[in-house]
């Protein structure tokens, strides 16, 4: 019984499995001591090997000191992973794999232990398995995350990074946070805004406020951008359709190595090809010089404002909501170049 437990739950049982299957208590104790065999992770969870546990073991650990005793803790039903922790296991970007928040059905609440926040809740999610963890979905999985983050930068990434990497789209992510009651928080407010009009990182997030503060026409951001033919050209990070004028953020990061440099050149000759005016800058310079950026972006608006001929493109997005960033919001800077 033992070993289709282990077998079952990574090599990892709790102590109500463990006294189910005959083990003796004492027993329990001395195989979990220093030079026993078994590891005790956390409170009535034991590790049933020698080596340290990996990121997967922990995160399991988590949700079976978290789920309740009776219950087979794989089903999802009295404990799931999410917040960073589950984020992290389906390798979201920069979502940080601790704390280990894990939902609880309220009235339920476990002590926390270790890295382990348990978070109760009456808002149970339907669950999933991610590498073998009973968790919440990734769109309740970044809600639950924003709700206990201070960072607002922190913030704003994870959220993009989730949206970005196809998990749920940016109005459903809204709806959660104004489920969860959670979308007044001011990072949380402005990363759901960003997200609604379009922006997908930090950098893109930082150029809309400093667009907001000028007279210059709201763009489309993350566009895409069509031939006449129907070919896909591009997704700029900000397009201006009537004047068509494209905004490109490059960071060291994704645009530096040979190939992404010369694929990045490539689709910009195929928007200039088509009379798409290109600005290009990147994080670093829209940080510390955004009235370099602003001015560029000014005398391109202006020129395609007045040219006789349009260019050849079809920009093709999702509807834009516009929300109202907080009063007094200033953003750390946390971007490198």
């Amino acid at each position: 019984m033992i070993t289709r437990i282990a077998q079952r739950q990574q090599n990892l049982a709790t102590y109500h499995q463990l006294r189910q299957a005959g083990i003796p208590s004492a027993t329990i104790s001395g195989r979990s001591r220093r030079t026993g065999p078994w590891q005790r992770l956390l409170p009535r969870v034991y590790l049933l090997q020698t080596g340290p546990p990996d990121t997967r073991q922990q995160a399991l650990s988590a949700v079976l000191y978290a789920a309740h005793p009776a219950a087979d803790p794989l089903s999802g039903t009295t404990a799931a992973l999410t917040g960073g922790a589950a984020l992290a296991l389906l390798g979201i970007r920069d979502a940080p794999p601790e704390p280990l928040d894990v939902l609880v059905r309220a009235p339920r609440s476990p002590a926390p232990a270790g890295r382990v926040r348990p978070c109760p809740t009456t808002r149970r999610p339907a669950t999933i398995h991610i590498s073998g963890v009973p968790s919440a979905r990734p769109i309740r999985a970044a809600a639950d995350f924003a709700a206990r983050n201070d960072d607002a930068d922190l913030v704003r990434s994870v959220l993009a990074n989730v949206v970005q990497g196809g998990w749920c789209h940016p109005h459903d992510l809204h709806a959660e946070l104004r489920a969860g009651r959670v979308r007044g928080r001011p990072a949380v407010r402005v990363a759901a805004a960003e997200l609604v009009a379009g922006v997908r990182s930090i950098a893109e997030g930082r150029a809309r406020e400093t667009l907001a503060a000028t007279d210059l026409p709201t763009p489309l951001w993350n566009a895409r951008l069509h031939g006449s033919d129907g070919t896909f050209l591009a997704s700029p990070d900000a397009y201006w359709p009537d004047e068509g004028v494209a905004l490109e953020i490059d960071s060291a990061e994704y645009h530096y190595t040979r190939d992404a440099w010369q694929a990045t050149l490539l689709r910009r000759l195929r928007l200039e090809a088509r009379g798409v005016l290109v600005a290009s800058t990147t994080p670093a310079i829209l940080r510390d010089r955004p009235a370099d950026v602003i001015a560029a972006l000014r005398a391109l608006l202006t020129l395609g404002a007045t040219r006789p001929t349009p260019p050849r493109v079809t920009a093709r997005g999702h509807a834009q909501l516009e929300l109202p960033l907080p009063r007094g919001y200033a953003p750390k800077a946390r971007e490198t170049v």
